[in-house]
């Protein structure tokens, strides 16, 4: 009997024991579970912070919807395999968007970055008679509420896109050409070349095209390329491709009796005394094509921006 009651008591200890134990543990885990709830709800707090509210679009399998951008169209990612997009044939801000599937149920979505570096994010539902089949987002009343993200491109190394907006837009509303005789001037068509600007390791050319004639000037492309003096001379030869980062106007068209200029960013770069810098501008299904020659003095004397 007294062995029976000894071993109830060391039993009902190690029970008491294991409850303890337990318990202990128990809140342990709803402490770390407290703080890690809190944690991701202040997660979710900053990133309510930052997000974009999509627009709501409408698809549908037989009609193909139109979106005009303001801005030339850089990327396009679609949420699934429900939708079908491409930029408009000869057209590069406009998008056509239908479903490539009939009645998908489910909601998807897709995203498209444009040349100003804006992004924009829709949420997309089927509808078999979509009211509208055509969206202007440069009239949308939408556009201007909608939070614009700025990226930083690889291209530009961390150089911030919006302060390479102000200095394009400060030096293209400059009327001053502070360069002189860098100039091509044939069939009705006057190119030159207004200025070079540097900031941060980047230049900016500030070009001008005046149209003389009473015909429009169709832009097919502005190039730029580095190329040796004694070949420039004969025939363009192009050594080496200048890409632009970036450009200010999406500039397609100078209207006859008009001047439109453009602002050009390009990595830095200098050039020896046998190469020149050719600055090329090509009308398309014409032959008005205007050259200029830059040689490397105005291109280590640029024009500091103090920004």
């Amino acid at each position: 009997m007294k062995t029976f009651i000894k071993y109830t008591i060391i039993i009902s200890f190690v029970i008491s024991i294991a409850a303890k134990v337990f318990a202990q543990q128990t809140i342990n885990n709803h402490l770390l579970a407290d703080s890690l709830t809190s944690h991701s709800l202040k997660e979710v707090s900053l990133l309510d912070k930052a997000k974009i509210e999509p627009y709501w679009l409408t698809v549908t399998y037989d009609k193909t919807s139109h979106l005009i951008f303001p801005s030339k169209i850089r990327y396009v990612d679609l949420g699934s395999e429900y939708l079908s997009a491409g930029k408009a044939d000869g057209v590069d801000n406009v998008l056509r968007i239908k479903a490539a599937v009939r009645n998908f149920e489910p909601e998807t979505n897709f995203s498209v970055i444009t040349e100003d570096d804006n992004f924009y994010n829709f949420d997309v539902f089927y509808s078999s008679a979509p009211a509208v089949l055509t969206y202007d987002l440069l009239k949308m009343k939408q556009v201007e509420k909608q939070v614009k993200s700025e990226f930083m491109f690889g291209e530009l190394e961390g150089y911030s896109p919006s302060v390479a907006g102000l200095i394009m837009e400060s030096i293209y509303h400059r009327g001053k050409k502070i360069i002189r005789n860098i100039n091509s001037d044939n069939y009705g068509i006057a190119f030159y070349l207004k200025g070079i600007y540097v900031h941060q390791g980047k230049l900016y050319f500030h070009t001008a095209l005046n149209n003389k004639s009473n015909l429009p000037f169709i832009i097919d492309a502005v190039t730029f390329s580095i190329v040796d003096k004694k070949k420039a001379k004969k025939t363009i030869l192009q050594d080496q491709i200048l890409t632009p980062l970036r450009i200010y106007k999406a500039l397609d068209k100078v209207p006859e009796s008009s001047e439109e200029s453009n602002v050009f960013m390009l990595e830095q770069f200098t050039l020896t005394k046998d190469k020149l810098l050719i600055i090329e501008i090509f009308e398309k299904n014409g032959e008005r094509n205007q050259l200029l020659k830059v040689k490397s003095l105005a291109i280590i004397k640029p024009e500091v921006i103090k920004f």
